[in-house]
């Protein structure tokens, strides 16, 4: 019988990632002692394989139980253990982008392959690696996506949505969800100076097979084809346009992007992402902008959450 450990943090998504696997759910305790210290107490009797699930972000505290709480384990036996972190943590940086700085992926990579021995995430936020096992090197790192459940939610929503990725990161979560549905979709670019400030401008509206033209041009729109070079202006104009991305943080790339957008007067923007921060009052500043929908899977747990990827995990775990 297969058992899912989860804490209160995260407990509805963890339950429902047992119902999913027909599995077992017992909570991992944590009591916090006056002095930041955390006790944490685990079920007894457990199974020779175990799976953790917990979010990890706000990951500092959250190390320590996992390592805390894999390590008691061990204690019992427990001879193989799966962490399932939807949003895992320190992976932006890869690299020491000034002297002196902490490769924290290496290092964070490392002390969860010391515990665990399958690590599987959603959406990771990598840049210069191609596989998680390169930054999580433990017996199997599996990096999911969050693509098939953003476009079966979006189908729900809309008929011919446009597609739109706020940067050239976003393209392999925009092009998985728009190319099998021929939708257009467009890869705006994106110039970062700092944490807060970006600048966005948008790119060509591509579509498979199908090219469909108003009679205003506003942007070019490419066939998709790469044995073809012709173009067709579209209107965004009375369009469902959806901005599609992996990470909203402070949101100030989502922000350059809608303005970019409100000039051509689409029907509505809604705003579609994995890992839901949206700090600093992001929110409110996006709704200000005029946008209809933000939308968030459950990787981690916020208001905007709109659809789950549990059942991605799942499946990835019933394999």
């Amino acid at each position: 019988m297969t058992l899912i450990l989860g804490f209160d943090d995260y407990l509805s998504p963890a339950k429902q990632l047992a119902k999913s696997m027909q599995a077992e759910f017992e909570l991992i305790k944590l009591h916090q002692f006056p002095d930041g210290e955390t006790k944490v107490t685990l079920p007894i009797n457990l199974p020779k394989k175990i799976i953790i699930c917990r979010t990890l972000n706000q990951p500092n505290n959250k190390l320590i139980d996992l390592i805390v709480t894999a390590s008691a384990a061990r204690s019992q036996g427990v001879e193989h253990i799966t962490l399932v972190a939807p949003y895992l943590c320190y992976m932006r940086q890869d690299i020491a982008f000034n002297e002196g700085e902490a490769v924290s992926q290496r290092i964070i990579g490392k002390l969860l392959s010391d515990y665990f021995d399958s690590v599987i995430t959603v959406d990771p936020h990598l840049h210069r690696i191609n596989k998680l096992i390169e930054a999580i090197p433990t017996k199997q790192a599996i990096a999911l996506h969050a693509t098939n459940a953003m476009s079966n939610f979006l189908q729900q929503h809309f008929n011919d949505p446009i597609i739109i990725g706020p940067d050239e990161e976003s393209a392999q979560w925009v092009k998985a969800i728009a190319q099998p549905q021929n939708w257009r979709y467009s890869i705006a670019e994106k110039k970062r100076f700092d944490d807060k400030h970006v600048a966005v401008s948008l790119g060509k509206l591509s579509s498979g097979d199908d090219l469909r033209s108003n009679d205003l041009s506003s942007i070019d729109l490419s066939t998709g084809d790469s044995n073809t070079d012709r173009s067709l202006s579209i209107n965004l104009n009375n369009q469902d346009v959806v901005i599609v991305d992996d990470i909203a943080s402070t949101g100030k790339t989502l922000e350059k992007t809608i303005q970019q957008l409100q000039q051509h007067k689409p029907a509505n923007i809604s705003v579609l992402v994995t890992h839901a921060f949206f700090v600093d009052g992001s929110l409110d500043r996006l709704r200000s902008l005029g946008v209809t929908n933000i939308w968030s899977s459950d990787s981690v747990i916020h208001s905007s959450n709109a659809f789950s990827i549990i059942e991605t995990i799942a499946e990835q775990l019933n394999n």
